[in-house]
């Protein structure tokens, strides 16, 4: 299915032309025939070969009805715009092609009416001056008579045309149903509709809106039940869920999860295109903000030029790129504002919002993850999804771990932030082998320490959970020089292990036997005994010679070292598997 709105002035035949395409009366209120206008939304339908089936979504012409006009043509990618020959170009007109180009609509056909009455040839005219300033500049025009049926052809030519050309919408896309009608069935319910714009919905699906979730009970497309609808598409839900009085017009049916909700939000502006007046220029601090099938108050702060926060009186779900309108009700006056960033940081400092307008300034509502990474400096997968930014692979970044993202600018930073750190702990630590990743993870406010580990930078290295330099690996020349004594003094007797006092007078405190043990330069038994390294190995080659098994006193004599050394030497070996402890309290060497 295809979907078309109608736009143009009160009374210039728009439901005339649609009744003479599709042969179904538009107007469905008493009130609407007896006096000859639209009031609400009208929906019929027809079929155009070979595109198929092209549902027509009839807005209201007069000035009174403009916000249900712009509920009709929010969701609709392309229009049939309506003048009437016999009448000039007139404010509705100009208010809804305003509103069209803002909301960036390029598709369209201008139809003509009431030419079998008068001269088209003036309307025709001023028709495509008006367009020529506006996205439906290069739309074609078309003069009909409702009335004799004469240039029908032609429109539904240049309709098919039109159709032909529009961007098949993706199936899979995450749904957005801006509800337009509610009402009641007996037997069945709440129903409710809306232009499907995007994705799919199918009978037994659960979708959301406000805070709880709705399970759609039947699907109808074109008043025909089915089992699933597609957009673009007109459907009618026949919904179900706990509470349901606050589901209307106005209200939006999502797919759970999948949507940021925002009542905050940064907007490029653009200028209403009817006005010359520079007033037109500046926004009232609370226009209305139309999207979709909804209106919402908001509050405006410039931030500079062309840029904008909006702060809504309730949250929508909305992404980068959407298009929207804002509107003075005072003096009707019209802006298109194209949504930059849903998910906006907060303005606290003086200068915050200037600042904040410099780094909005090249965006044009494009989805660029680079650029969005890049701005926010760090961010999680999850936001960039439900404000419309597909996470792929292959986009240049600065690190990635966890669902995390750290854009390049920010994980240089850290990068040198964390050899700051750790050459500073270094300095003051030096047998203290590197900085924990969580310290780390906390002192640079990153959210985990994969993600901290993902920007350490070479040549330092991550190992047992900390960070250090290369350098790490070896020994301050003080401990040096201490360590080499010892390796002196075992080089004849290997488990005369030096007593505490000599480690006392070599300055190897507890520290520093650890952090020499740690770069493998001393073995570490226990607190105050130490061995060379590999002496272990040696030990259990001699105690192999000893007849099998061994009690500790042998062992401390074929080693030719005291109880003090033997005991935790043994205790050590039964760790590494080299000896085997009996239950009489015997050893047997096991390789």
């Amino acid at each position: 299915m295809h979907v078309i709105a109608t736009a143009g002035h009160v009374d210039h035949g728009k439901s005339t032309l649609v009744r003479a395409l599709t042969g179904t009366d538009p107007d469905r209120l008493e009130e609407e025939h007896r006096r000859g206008l639209s009031i609400q939304l009208g929906y019929c339908w027809t079929t155009l070969e070979p595109v198929g089936e092209v549902a027509f979504v009839d807005v209201p012409g007069h000035e009174r009805f403009l916000s249900t006009m712009l509920s009709g043509i929010g969701p609709v990618p392309a229009v049939m715009f309506v003048v009437a020959a016999d009448d000039p170009w007139m404010p509705q007109a100009a208010e809804h092609l305003a509103a069209l180009n803002a909301l960036g609509v390029s598709r369209g056909v201008v139809a003509v009416t009431r030419s079998d009455l008068v001269d088209p040839g003036p309307a025709r005219d001023r028709a495509a001056a008006e367009l020529s300033l506006t996205s439906l500049r290069e739309s074609p025009l078309v003069t009909v008579s409702g009335r004799t049926g004469q240039g029908l052809d032609e429109l539904r030519t240049q309709l098919t045309c039109m159709v032909e050309s529009l961007p098949a919408a993706p199936p899979a896309a995450d749904v957005r149903l801006w509800v337009d009608r509610r009402f009641s069935i007996k037997g069945a319910g709440t129903v409710v509709t809306g232009t499907l714009s995007a994705g799919r919905i199918c009978v037994g699906d659960t979708l959301a809106f406000d805070s709880q979730h709705v399970r759609i009970r039947g699907v109808q497309s074109l008043e025909k039940p089915v089992e699933c609808a597609s957009g673009v598409a007109r459907v009618a839900l026949n919904v179900t869920g706990d509470d349901l009085t606050a589901l209307d017009r106005g209200s939006v049916l999502v797919t759970p999860s999948a949507w940021h909700f925002t009542d905050v939000l940064d907007v490029r502006v653009q200028v209403d295109v009817r006005s010359d007046d520079s007033r037109s220029s500046t926004l009232p601090e609370g226009p209305l903000l139309h999207i979709g099938a909804t209106s919402v108050a908001t509050h405006c702060r410039p931030l500079a030029d062309d840029l904008v926060r909006l702060r809504l009186e309730r949250q929508l779900p909305l992404r980068v790129g959407d298009r929207a309108l804002l509107r003075d009700p005072g003096s009707r006056t019209l802006w298109g504002v194209t949504v930059l960033d849903p998910a906006p940081p907060p303005l606290r400092r003086r200068g915050a919002a200037a600042e904040r307008a410099k780094a909005l300034d090249s965006l044009h509502g494009g989805p660029d993850l680079h650029s969005e990474v890049e701005r926010r400096g760090l961010v999680h997968t999850s936001l960039l999804e439900r404000i419309g930014l597909l996470v792929a692979g292959g986009e240049r970044l600065g690190a990635e771990s966890g669902g995390w993202l750290l854009s390049e600018s920010r994980a240089y930073q850290a990068g040198r932030e964390i050899e700051r750190i750790v050459d500073e702990h270094a300095r003051q630590s030096p047998l203290d082998p590197g900085v924990p990743l969580v310290v780390l993870t906390e002192r640079l406010g990153l959210p985990s320490p994969e993600l901290t580990r993902a920007v350490v930078p070479a040549p330092l290295q991550v190992a047992e959970g900390r960070v250090m330099a290369e350098r790490a690996a070896g020994l301050p020349d003080r401990l040096e020089g201490a360590v080499a004594a010892i390796h002196e003094e075992l080089a004849d007797d290997p488990f005369i292990a030096p007593t505490a006092d000599r480690l006392r007078e070599l300055g190897l405190d507890h520290r520093a036997v650890a952090a020499a043990a740690k770069a493998g330069r001393l073995l570490r038994l226990a607190d105050g005994i130490v061995l060379l390294p590999g002496a272990d190995v040696l030990a259990s080659q001699w105690l192999q010679e000893l007849p099998q098994p061994f009690t500790t006193s042998e062992a401390r004599i074929r080693l030719g070292t005291s109880r003090r050394v033997v005991i935790p030497l043994l205790a050590h070996l039964d760790k590494l598997g080299s000896t085997r402890r009996l239950s009489d309290d015997r050893r047997v060497v096991v390789r």
